[in-house]
């Protein structure tokens, strides 16, 4: 039996008797989450930490939205690469923008950026690259023949595993079908003959379909096949190969890298604004592109690199060109290499000839972001993705500059905020004049969406209790 402290029980008698019965009985009261709530303290789910770039501010908490995958892979992030989806005119290309700006502010930062949009002639990058006194590398047919960019897929920079890889996908792509045992041997014979006699300049594509169109007895004798069996299986690598050389992509592949090009730049931009965004063109630039970049920029020197592809279905929906880039990711993140992949919609690459390879370059994208898209497309990204109801319930909804963030499960509503310094950069329209410049559509539908950000909120938070309700029952 315990023991009684005959000075804790006269000490509560006297409280007792001073200010009455200390101790209350309630009765319980029974209520529904959807009437509970307004009784408790709202809360709201944990941010990203305080390391990286702001991107803007959650809009049902208002914190800060700061995000950084360098600061998160290995953490929060299996991967450092990011998908950012929506319908044209909410405030993609604002976000891409700003972000790259903002991380350029890290001395160890350095970008590329695929640009296949512009106006007015050139690429819509080329207003940032001004200001920070960078040369675009516009890629165009036109002025590559008048002494423009030339990018060399034989540069000996490039391995000479590389550069047969790059020619195979090059034919692949303009062929739209992978190479027979056939066409692939004689492709490989005439890049090593070529290898290997020309020592004193950069081989070149002229010299790969001379030598498909003309081989050598050498290389037939080695299989103990007949010479004109070796010219007839090289015939079609060599009219694809010469497209390069002779026609609609003539001037830009078919020479010695250019000088000049400057890998060390904070920032480079590929403007493609003049290629065809449609055409074969743009995936066998894009594979030329990457190709060579993982063998020319990628390097072990601690920089942390972001690769950012506008239009990037021109990548994930070809099963070549997806493939090498599946590997450049893969070799990347070893080496600090963030890829951004920017598309409109997702049914662009999930139903198209790349599905598999879709799938997987999907996977390593830890990051994904959505602004607004229509229902049907919504809930379909929602089953790709695997977003929560309530997040896909809103995308329809969703006013210009607003975006779900999914960032490996943790998903918020967030407000992209765009600083005054930044908004003569990002938005812009050169077919004004400077005197009367106006801001593009998407401009003002960003700047309308400051005034229609609080129905907005409104309404998604009472879309979400409306789910929560229903899927919750009368608690005590």
């Amino acid at each position: 039996m315990a023991m009684i402290d005959p000075l804790g029980a006269l000490t509560d008698a006297f409280t007792s008797f001073l200010f009455g019965k200390v101790e209350t009985t309630r009765l319980p009261v029974r209520t529904s989450t959807g009437q509970a709530q307004a009784v408790y303290l709202p809360t709201a789910a944990p941010g990203l930490g305080d390391s990286g770039v702001i991107i803007g501010r959650e809009v049902y908490s208002g914190k800060g939205y700061i995000y950084d995958p360098f600061q998160l892979y290995g953490q929060q992030l299996p991967a450092p690469h990011w998908l950012v989806l929506g319908e044209s005119g909410n405030g993609k290309s604002a976000l891409e923008k700003t972000y790259v700006l903002r991380q350029l502010r890290f001395r160890d930062r350095q970008v590329v950026v695929l640009d296949a949009q512009g106006e007015d002639g050139v690429g819509e990058w080329n207003l940032i690259a001004q200001e920070l006194g960078i040369t675009p590398i516009r890629l165009d047919p036109t002025a590559a023949l008048n002494g423009g960019i030339r990018l060399n897929p034989l540069d000996p920079s490039i391995t000479t595993t590389g550069q047969l890889a790059l020619l195979r996908t090059i034919i692949e792509v303009a062929m739209g079908h992978g190479l027979d045992e056939r066409a692939g041997f004689a492709l490989k014979v005439a890049h090593a003959f070529v290898n290997e006699t020309i020592t004193d300049r950069q081989p070149v594509l002229t010299d790969i379909v001379e030598q498909l169109r003309h081989p050598e007895a050498e290389s037939a004798e080695a299989m103990n096949v007949d010479i004109d069996d070796v010219r007839a299986w090289g015939l079609d690598v060599a009219l694809v190969l010469d497209r390069l050389v002779d026609g609609d992509l003539r001037g830009m592949f078919d020479g010695p890298t250019s000088a000049g090009i400057d890998l060390d730049a904070p920032l480079i931009v590929f403007d493609l604004s003049h290629i065809d965004r449609n055409s074969i063109a743009m995936p066998i630039l894009m594979a030329i592109v990457g190709v060579w970049l993982e063998h020319t920029w990628i390097r072990p020197d601690r920089k942390k690199r972001i690769f950012l592809v506008e239009e990037a279905w021109h990548i994930i929906n070809s099963p070549f060109v997806a493939q090498l880039f599946q590997r450049l990711l893969k070799f990347g993140r070893r080496l600090g290499l963030s890829f951004v992949a920017v598309v409109h919609h997702l049914s662009d690459v999930v139903d198209g000839a790349a599905a598999r390879e879709a799938a997987a370059i999907l996977k390593m994208a830890s990051t994904r972001t959505i602004y607004a898209q229509k229902a049907d497309e919504a809930r379909a990204t929602g089953r790709v993705l695997g977003l929560p109801r309530w997040a896909v319930e809103i995308i329809p909804t969703l006013t210009p500059g607003i975006a779900v963030w999914d960032v490996n499960g943790n998903v918020q509503v967030v407000k992209h905020l765009i600083t005054e310094a930044e908004r003569p950069l990002v938005f812009t329209d050169r077919a004004m004049t400077e005197a009367s410049a106006m801001p593009t559509d998407e401009a003002r539908a960003l700047e309308a969406a400051a005034d229609a950000e609080a129905e907005a909120r409104a309404e998604a938070m009472a879309m979400e209790r409306q789910w929560r309700d229903e899927s919750s029952e009368t608690v005590a």
